[in-house]
């Protein structure tokens, strides 16, 4: 059996990914080796089995958003995946996690942010490798909620239809941004205004369809799961996340940060990651 050398970057594995779709890697080869710990003097050990941790970000982001997680994790001797998150619509963006986790071995830890709370929520159900849930003001789904029920359920949100604007794509399809002048105020309200002028200017939209799609059966019910809650979110107010924590038996870090903690507290938001790979072994 031929095994394939495994790659720390979310760009070799959406390769590997793609790669697997169109029948070139055979069903019989194994796509990766598990990743291990190292010890303080540089050498590997075998019994430090590390999880993969892997990072979905949110809508009006992308990757990049974890970039000050991803450095951190890095330097404590991680293997760190980003896939994208295509953001069209709750159940084809889960499908297509799902199908990018069950190309990892050995076990994940699952790290949502905002919306992408909702992906991995129904990702993760069905998949045993999955031993942990991290949400970053992040939605914690139960089946049949919607981002428009959570983020309406409690007060405190300044997202409306007067915030954002909606631009007809391919398809039919209606992508949905957040007016620039207005992205500080919902997001990003702990941030540099050049942090935020740039984070308004790259954002990618989200189909204006997603925001009334019902999510499926959640992993938190069977898998540890851990919330760091922002209490100066003005996107999803912070006590639908309490809620939503509370629901899900979720450990809770409480951090004084805007829906961007990932951005402005990433040494915070690191710890409780590390928190939660720690519990997988």
């Amino acid at each position: 059996m031929r095994t394939l050398t495994r790659f720390g970057t979310h760009q070799a594995r959406s390769t590997l990914l793609g790669l697997a779709v169109l029948g070139v890697i055979a069903g019989s080869a194994t796509v990766a080796t598990a990743s291990t710990g190292t010890t303080s003097t540089g050498t590997t050990s075998h019994s430090d089995v590390r999880p993969t941790i892997v990072l979905e970000h949110g809508a009006w982001a992308d990757g990049s958003s974890w970039n000050g997680v991803v450095t951190r994790l890095q330097r404590d001797g991680y293997t760190v995946d980003v896939p994208p998150d295509p953001l069209r619509g709750v159940a084809s963006d889960s499908a297509y996690l799902a199908s990018y986790l069950a190309t990892i071995p050995g076990p994940i830890v699952l790290v949502g942010h905002s919306y992408g709370g909702f992906v991995t929520t129904d990702a993760a159900t069905g998949n045993p490798n999955v031993k942990a849930l991290v949400y970053v003001d992040a939605y914690i789904p139960a089946q049949g909620d919607t981002l428009n029920s959570l983020t309406a359920q409690f007060p405190g949100s300044r997202i409306a239809p007067t915030a954002l604007a909606f631009v007809p794509s391919a398809g039919g399809v209606v992508d949905a941004y957040v007016q620039p002048a207005m992205f500080r105020a919902i997001l990003a309200n702990d941030l540099s205004a050049t942090q935020v002028a740039l984070l308004a200017a790259t954002q990618r939209p989200i189909a204006a369809s997603a925001l009334g799609e019902v999510s499926g059966p959640p992993a938190w019910t069977s898998v540890p799961t851990w919330a760091v809650i922002g209490t100066e979110d003005h996107a999803l107010p912070p006590a639908a996340q309490e809620f939503m924590a509370q629901r899900a038996h979720a450990r809770v870090t409480r951090i004084a940060a805007s829906h961007l903690s990932l951005i402005s507290h990433p040494d915070a938001v690191e710890r409780v990651i590390v928190e939660a790979a720690r519990h997988t072994s």
